[in-house]
């Protein structure tokens, strides 16, 4: 979908600072909603997740910091997928009639969770459209649910520079589709294409793409 979230290429937003090596969370809270995304009975589908964060109002997206959408859109899902009513939501306490649920992460299973490395490759019969070398364009999409295609590269011309196998498709998988996995390929794009001739000669971006996101120039 189009919205404030896909920034690329935009003007007008500030400067990005860089920070210093060390912990990731600014205070307690951020880790602790870290912590609770990770547990939650809604992980399972973390382009569903992306999804509902891009789904925040404009205006309130850009006045949240980034643990604050996560918050937001956790207590979305929970609501939405039935693990809690708005009640209980609003309250900040289970309802006591409530049956209780398994929890989905014990306390003494979270490192060996959190040391677990998961992948989106799969394994698929179909065989990819495109090789390396191949000039390609990235279509000119705009649709309505999630996507990973940026929006500063729609109707740019770039070049197949490697295959990285069949992936989890995230505009199906992020809706309910499955995971549909597609041929995923690495496309360097010269940032003039980008940018225009303001942007440096030699410069290039490379950006990882599903097939259903390229055709042929």
């Amino acid at each position: 979908m189009n919205g404030v979230h896909d920034m690329g290429g935009q003007h007008g937003l500030g400067p990005i600072v860089p920070e210093g090596e060390g912990s990731p969370f600014h205070a307690r809270w951020e880790a602790r909603t870290h912590a609770l995304v990770l547990a939650s009975p809604t992980r399972g589908n973390i382009d569903a997740g992306r999804h509902l964060r891009e789904s925040i109002p404009g205006p309130t997206y850009l006045a949240m910091t980034y643990y604050e959408r996560w918050f937001d859109a956790l207590c979305t899902a929970l609501v939405s997928g039935g693990f809690v009513t708005p009640e209980e939501m609003a309250r900040g306490q289970a309802d006591p009639a409530a049956p209780r649920a398994t929890p989905r992460l014990h306390e003494a299973d979270v490192p060996a969770a959190l040391a677990r490395t998961g992948s989106y490759v799969r394994e698929t019969d179909g065989k990819p459209a495109f090789k390396v070398g191949d000039t390609v364009r990235a279509r000119n999409l705009h649709p309505l649910g999630h996507t990973r295609l940026p929006r500063y590269a729609r109707g740019r011309s770039g070049v197949i520079v490697a295959l990285r196998g069949a992936h989890v498709f995230p505009d199906s998988h992020a809706h309910g589709g499955g995971e549909d996995p597609r041929p995923l390929y690495t496309v360097r794009f010269a940032a003039r294409e980008l940018w225009g001739p303001d942007a440096a000669a030699g410069d290039t971006v490379c950006l990882d793409l599903w097939e259903p996101y390229l055709e042929r120039a």
